[in-house]
């Protein structure tokens, strides 16, 4: 399966993931048809279409003339988990892949393949021990249960000739967006020490290597089911944080201890598993199947994304 013949459908493909795939995969795929909410006008390479991520539509005829699906539709996590954010972060992720299993069942000739985002942070908490996609341990609390839910409504479908993959990412690092942009600003401003104890484990991956995976599991037919999706090594928060504060030339960091932060993440309304979870992700699926990381150390992902 070469990439350069493909047609590729992108739910969700407006968020930092869905623009880290646009870019890289429009100069390498036939094209790209990305579903959205909101209108944005159409190029040579992209075409958009609108859908509300819960009912058919329209938009369910680029599916016929699609090679590949990817699903990254969901609510950003990045919020309070009140009664109605967590109702509203769960039904973004399953109402939408539930609503483009329909679509694929009723595809007269569907994608080959269905890739859907999952994420990292449904193993529980580990600080030591790794946590790959034969023995990981799945956690229980809600964004666990989250993802859980996730995967289920995607594992639910079945036709025999779509392919499934579901690809539970770790922390992506990126130019233009993601979890590095805040990071760097209060390090800039100071406050660039560890985020409580410093010593969770942060299982991170650079934008250029997810995209690549994900080109990587299209171009492999063989391979289906579930992928971790993050670098070889994870690296603790007290070092993560030393290293950005090495490349972007911040001799202090203040450490943020654990009341500071909730404080904080009360005041901009966000929570603090974001920061305090240990995610210890193995992609050794990723790594048996024969992929190779162009960015294996944080040092050398960060030297890239911040020069």
């Amino acid at each position: 399966m070469e990439l350069k013949n493909l047609n590729i459908t992108i739910a969700g493909g407006t968020g930092f993931l869905g623009q880290v795939l646009i870019e890289y995969f429009k100069t390498r795929v036939k094209h790209i048809y990305v579903l959205s909410r909101k209108f944005r006008p159409n190029n040579k390479q992209v075409t958009y279409l609108i859908w509300d991520g819960e009912n058919q539509g329209d938009w369910t005829q680029a599916l016929a003339s699609s090679d590949v699906l990817i699903n990254l539709a969901g609510k950003s996590v990045d919020c309070r988990y009140t009664a109605a954010n967590k109702k509203a972060i769960i039904d973004s992720r399953v109402d939408s892949t539930k609503a483009l299993g329909i679509a694929m069942h009723n595809c007269e000739t569907p994608p080959t393949i269905w890739i859907n985002a999952s994420t990292g942070t449904i193993y529980e908490h580990s600080e030591s021990t790794p946590m790959d996609e034969e023995h990981g341990r799945l956690g229980n609390t809600f964004s666990e249960e989250v993802a859980k839910k996730w995967e289920r409504a995607f594992f639910d479908f079945y036709r025999r000739e779509v392919r499934q993959v579901a690809v539970r990412i770790a922390i992506v690092l990126g130019k233009k967006g993601g979890a590095l942009q805040p990071i760097k600003a209060i390090s800039k401003l100071g406050f660039g020490g560890q985020q409580g104890n410093g010593n969770q484990q942060i299982s991170w991956m650079h934008e250029e290597d997810f995209a690549r995976a994900i080109a990587f599991i299209i171009t492999h037919p063989e391979q289906e089911g579930i992928f971790n999706l993050a670098a070889p090594l994870p690296i603790r928060n007290r070092h993560f944080m030393q290293n950005l504060r090495a490349v972007l030339k911040v001799p202090l960091g203040i450490n943020l201890p654990k009341p500071l932060l909730e404080l904080g993440a009360l005041l901009i309304k966000t929570e603090t598993e974001l920061i305090l979870k240990s995610r210890y992700v193995q992609p050794k699926r990723l790594l048996n199947a024969g992929f190779k990381h162009k960015y294996t150390s944080p040092e050398l992902a960060l030297k890239d994304l911040l020069s």
